[in-house]
């Protein structure tokens, strides 16, 4: 099959890896499930008289009130704003795979409070923990993804995340409308209770699966790190492919780990603000298409502009959804994220700004707030373009963003830059989900946008296409580790990243070049303005002349050209010992030895120069 033609020097199972990449996704499925699943059940009649305070609508009917709606459909999205700022604490110390446990085991506690609530407190909070759980999956399970994928295939199995979310909101949407005419209990536990189901799948299939090669090598355990990436990769551990990739992986994180430790500071420090910047403004800008407004509020917003079978015009919609998710995630790998991001984002904001104009010319208010359609054939042309935002939606912007998010950080931030460009998008996804009712609904103290909003929706849309014009690089091909290479390059624009070719790799290359910083005790904070106290490199079976003029407090430098050993590995500053056996280190020559080494007084005596 074409859209899985293997490049020549790439070697392993392809479809072992989408197996696992799109097993993961399972994630995304409970994410996108709860989102339809909410927005038909406060459309229930049964859960509206049932958890009413006393509030009745314009036809006296007995419902929740707007603030209340805000409160329930909003909650969630606070809690998944700080599951996914307290993901690299489950991440970075208990792992990837534990972490996706431990995560669905939260978000089943919720679930639980949702299906034993009978008022709006309880059910609220089960939301809420439910969130919580949601969120350390959003920030987890593209992580696990971006750091076990082949970097060929990398945006097809991320890509699977948001297509589980589309499988999510279509299976919810299907479940509501064969439950919404119940008149018991069963009308919304039922849809809330399938939930546990796909968690549990997801739990226990994790227990199968290996820990990500990247986090092994993090913790300093390079026999696992080989283990993983080999079951990954359907080969055996001393594979000379896996050798390969291995050396990459661990050499890039030594080399950022000999720039200090990381921090959520750093993260937004000279080097890292940009791709900080990026990914969160991606997030923002995701949610500010009004995608969510649509599955959020969808069913109420249809029934409330006259339209019939809302329930199932919502199910019509997350069908769109998914088929459009489908072949979009087979091709990111064809033809780029760049292009279809911004070609995405013209689409969209063509089809938002007609849904607005038809919208507010077709429809009409009493004075009572009721919705009165006065042109039927507009209304329905207006519900075709919905469709069709929803498709380039689903094409583009709603897998994308996750794929490219998951790419643009390097080893050392990832965890921690990951959750903040996710805790961004949960964020807007509370604001929107919490002021939309204000914003949209007839009443005092109530905008009584209705249909308008699309205009709001629309002007996002062109921002978003301006956007990734000027700040998003294309990725396509590249590894994790080349792509952090890109991100440093001096004066790359965006519009040129397609014509960038990789120039330094860590493994196999003739030059490696490392600054250890000796006034900074190796932290990235102070380095900018610290003089480098010592540059060397290193040469894979070449002699390499040290040609480095030495700067003050550097250390002396020899008289004499310098032959590099083949199997050095770039060390940490300060590490006295390499954490790989079987490689020999970059201690074995005296003049590879740091500054701090070489010249500090010891007890212990001169050290050995020898091997």
């Amino acid at each position: 099959m074409a859209l899985f033609t293997r490049p020549p020097d790439e070697k392993g199972s392809v479809w072992f890896s989408v197996l696992i990449g799109v097993f993961v996704a399972f994630g995304g499925l409970l994410f996108g499930y709860d989102t339809g699943t909410i927005s038909g059940i406060i459309a229930m009649k049964y859960w509206q008289q049932h958890f009413s305070t006393g509030y009745t609508d314009v036809e006296g009917h007995l419902t929740i009130s707007p603030s209340q709606s805000s409160l329930i459909v909003s909650i969630l999205s606070a809690g998944t704003f700080g599951g996914a700022l307290v993901s690299p604490l489950l991440a970075d110390k208990l792992g990837r795979r534990w972490g996706l446990i431990i995560s669905s085991w939260v978000f089943n506690f919720g679930v639980l409070m949702q299906v034993i609530s009978v008022r709006i407190p309880l059910f609220a909070a089960g939301r809420f923990f439910a969130g919580i759980g949601v969120g350390l999956l959003s920030a987890l399970v593209p992580l696990y993804q971006s750091e076990t994928a082949p970097k060929w295939i990398r945006g097809l199995i991320v890509g699977a995340y948001q297509l589980a979310i589309t499988i999510g909101i279509l299976l919810a949407a299907i479940v509501n409308n064969g439950t919404h005419l119940r008149d018991d209990t069963g009308s919304y536990r039922i849809p809330i209770a399938l939930q546990w189901l796909f968690s549990l799948i997801l739990i226990i299939g994790m227990h199968f699966l290996p820990e990500t090669p990247r986090y092994c090598i993090k913790r300093g355990d390079m026999p696992g790190a080989t283990q993983a990436l080999a079951r990954l990769r359907r080969l055996m551990s001393t594979d000379p492919a896996i050798t390969k990739e291995m050396e990459e992986i661990r050499d890039n994180y030594q080399y950022e780990m000999s720039l200090g430790s990381s921090s959520y500071k750093d993260c937004f420090r000279k080097g890292m603000r940009k791709r900080m910047f990026t990914g969160m403004a991606l997030q923002i800008l995701q949610q500010l298409t009004g995608v969510n407004f649509i599955f959020y509020y969808g069913t109420q917003f249809f029934e409330n502009s006259g339209i019939s079978s809302a329930f199932l015009i919502s199910m019509i919609l997350a069908m769109v959804n998914v088929l459009s998710t489908i072949p979009a995630v087979l091709v990111f790998d064809k033809l780029g994220r760049r292009p279809l991001l911004l070609w995405g984002g013209v689409g969209m904001c063509i089809c938002q700004l007609i849904v607005a104009t038809l919208g507010t010319t077709t429809t009409g208010q009493t004075a009572s707030g009721v919705i009165t359609v006065l042109n039927v054939a507009g209304q329905k042309a207006s519900v075709a373009f919905v469709c069709l935002f929803i498709a380039c939606f689903a094409a583009t912007w709603g897998p994308l963003a996750w794929v490219v998010t998951s790419e643009l950080y390097p080893l050392k931030h990832r965890s921690q830059m990951l959750s903040l460009s996710t805790a961004t998008n949960w964020a807007f996804n509370w604001a929107i989900a919490y002021s939309t009712p204000y914003l949209v609904n007839y009443g005092p103290g109530y905008a009584n946008l209705q249909s308008k909003i699309f205009f709001i929706w629309g002007v996002s849309c062109l921002i978003c296409i301006l956007f990734v014009y000027f700040f998003i690089y294309e990725t396509k091909g590249l590894s994790l580790e080349e792509v952090d290479e890109m991100y440093q390059s001096d004066g790359l624009k965006a519009k040129d990243s397609s014509k960038w070719r990789p120039s330094v790799h860590f493994r196999g290359i003739p030059l490696t070049e490392v600054t250890y910083n000796k006034n900074t005790d190796g932290s990235p904070a102070g380095s900018e303005n610290s003089p480098a106290a010592e540059t060397t490199e290193r040469a894979d079976g070449e002699n390499v002349a040290h040609a480095a003029a030495p700067v003050a407090g550097s250390p002396p430098q020899p008289a004499s050209p310098l032959v590099a050993v083949p199997t050095a590995t770039l060390r940490p500053v300060q590490a006295d010992t390499h954490p790989y056996p079987p490689l020999r280190s970059l201690k074995s020559v005296p003049s590879l030895r740091t500054w701090d080494e070489g010249n500090r007084p010891s007890s212990r005596g001169p050290r050995s120069s020898g091997p």
